[in-house]
């Protein structure tokens, strides 16, 4: 998995290029805590879940339907001032699906696991990307390692260093046709 630094890191970035000048400071807070609240499955280590089972790592919290299911939530708490079902709040829906997906597509991109269950829980199946550049990060206290650097490094190749350039790029397209 890339580090819970850089799922935020990307989250914000896609915020910045799509959200309006002047949102709350509770949005670019939901959009960060969005895309890494997935990881909140390898608690289940704890309770003796295997990996590889639904309520394991990359299981359920990393599939679509959660994805969905927390995008609503979190307008439905955070955004009670969007009248219910508005193209806003439906554009705000769909914006945190997407930053909360878009943990699940940062893991099939690594080189390590045992894949992304997608479509949790319809199935358990794991996927991968064809192309997977990111280094997986170690679990637990092991990312504080030369492990955890190398993954540190490949990070800021694949996915800080693109989140920068949409940033710059949205700020440029802004000041264009302002």
């Amino acid at each position: 998995m890339p580090t819970v630094f850089s799922h935020s890191i990307a989250a914000l970035a896609v915020g910045k290029a799509v959200a309006p000048p002047g949102m709350p400071t509770k949005f670019w807070v939901a959009s960060a805590v969005c895309a890494a609240l997935p990881d909140i499955d390898v608690v289940s280590f704890a309770f003796g879940v295997r990996y590889d089972e639904m309520f394991g790592h990359r299981g359920i919290t990393h599939s679509f339907t959660f994805a969905l299911l927390l995008g609503v939530f979190v307008v439905l708490l955070f955004f009670r001032d969007i009248s219910l079902f508005s193209g806003h709040w439906f554009l705000l829906a769909g914006y945190f699906f997407v930053i909360t997906a878009s943990h699940a597509l940062l893991d099939a991109l690594t080189n390590g696991g045992l894949g992304v269950a997608l479509f949790a829980p319809f199935t358990n199946e794991r996927y991968f990307f064809p192309w997977r550049p990111i280094q997986v990060s170690p679990i637990g206290v092991a990312f504080f390692s030369e492990r955890g650097l190398r993954v540190l490094l490949s990070e800021l190749g694949w996915i800080w260093l693109p989140s920068g350039i949409l940033v710059l790029l949205s700020i440029a397209i802004r000041r264009n046709s302002g």
